[in-house]
């Protein structure tokens, strides 16, 4: 891929509008021995090409359900989700998404490389198409020259950003990233939030990404879905204003502190609706 396609295709995603993940009604209770848990209810939510939405709320409110469901690892009660205008199940069995997990889930028996590459082995592509990905992706994480490291000689933040590479390995338009930094140190991290937002800029990729931290869902985010306690519904959708370059130092900004302050206090109102 050239990275003249690359900036066409992004143009072309940003440009269409579509939905990437569209839910309508969307509800999921879990039926257990102590009664009805309901995860989700009534989520109405439209994800277009491009968008790198975050979802914040408290623990148990159904971020993380959400990601699920649309990745076919659990199936909703009530309700409609399409993925790339298909049902979920399609759009696994297409590849049309990665995941990545809040723990990087690295095979130590494998090197950098041999993790990357391992869902492009069971999809079946060949050698040297493994390896030219392999090393595309590592370059694009800025991992190049450790594909032959095993994952317990790399950091934390290193792991995980293996983890991302692997999900970029197949180059699935959406990406769906369960709170990935969320066990990392507050420098790592805010190196990893510069990282992803050039590779999202580089790839075009559409993003979904859970976080319980508002600094990290301002700072990263095209839109922040707000979340209330279980049954987790939407409680506001917040468009930010803020420029595609984002330098570290545009949270001491009067716009992103605006934009904190209104998801704050969405997740107070969200809490009261509760109570």
């Amino acid at each position: 891929m050239t990275v003249g396609r690359v900036t066409e295709t992004l143009a072309e995603r940003r440009a269409s509008g579509r939905p990437v993940i569209e839910a309508r009604g969307l509800g999921l209770t879990f039926q257990t021995a102590d009664g009805p848990v309901h995860a989700l209810k009534d989520v109405d939510l439209s994800i277009s090409a491009g968008d790198f939405v975050s979802f914040i709320g408290p623990s148990g409110c159904g971020k993380t359900t959400f990601l699920r469901i649309a990745a076919d690892l659990e199936t909703p009660t009530s309700g409609t989700i399409s993925v790339n205008g298909m049902t979920p199940a399609e759009a696994r069995e297409a590849r049309a998404y990665g995941y990545v997990f809040q723990a990087a889930g690295l095979f130590p028996w494998r090197t950098i490389g041999g993790n990357v590459s391992l869902p492009l082995e069971v999809m079946g592509y060949p050698q040297a198409e493994r390896r030219e990905r392999v090393a595309r992706v590592l370059d694009l994480v800025e991992l190049a020259g450790f594909e032959k490291k095993y994952p317990w000689q790399l950091s934390g933040g290193m792991q995980q950003r293996a983890s991302i590479a692997r999900a970029l390995s197949f180059d699935a338009e959406l990406l769906l990233m369960d709170e990935p930094f969320g066990a990392l140190d507050e420098i790592v991290r805010d190196r990893l939030n510069e990282e992803l937002l050039k590779l999202w800029d580089r790839t075009g990729k559409t993003i979904a990404f859970v976080t319980h931290s508002i600094p990290e869902a301002v700072y990263l985010s095209t839109r922040i879905v707000v979340m209330s306690p279980r049954p987790g519904r939407v409680t506001d959708i917040i468009e930010s204003p803020l420029p595609r370059e984002r330098p570290l130092h545009i949270r001491e900004s009067r716009d992103f502190l605006d934009i904190a302050a209104r998801v704050r206090d969405g997740l107070r109102a969200g809490v009261g609706d509760v109570v």
